[in-house]
């Protein structure tokens, strides 16, 4: 996973003392800091979000294509620099 680009920032958050002691125990018995696990999850998550949007407009143009073969090659230009942009290729 990246490292950090630029400053560093705090993130407060409550959690229940049997969640957060379950979770210190899992990172510690794997020898990993809990707060680099915590930025791991939250990478994944924005790349699982950012990727479900590029679907939605994928399929949404799809459609498009489906019916519209006029604008075929200009959304088809739009996937494979998103997809380049992204890492998804």
């Amino acid at each position: 996973m990246p490292t950090t680009q630029g400053k560093a920032e705090t993130f407060n958050f409550r959690v229940e003392a049997d969640l957060k002691a379950d979770f210190v125990a899992a990172t510690a018995a794997e020898d990993r800091p809990a707060g680099q696990v915590l930025r791991d999850l939250m990478r994944r998550y924005i790349a699982a979000r950012r990727r479900g949007d590029f679907e939605a407009e994928a399929r949404r143009q799809s459609r498009l294509i489906a019916t519209d073969t006029q604008e075929h090659d200009e959304i088809m230009h739009w996937i494979d620099d998103v997809s380049d942009r992204d890492g998804w290729r």
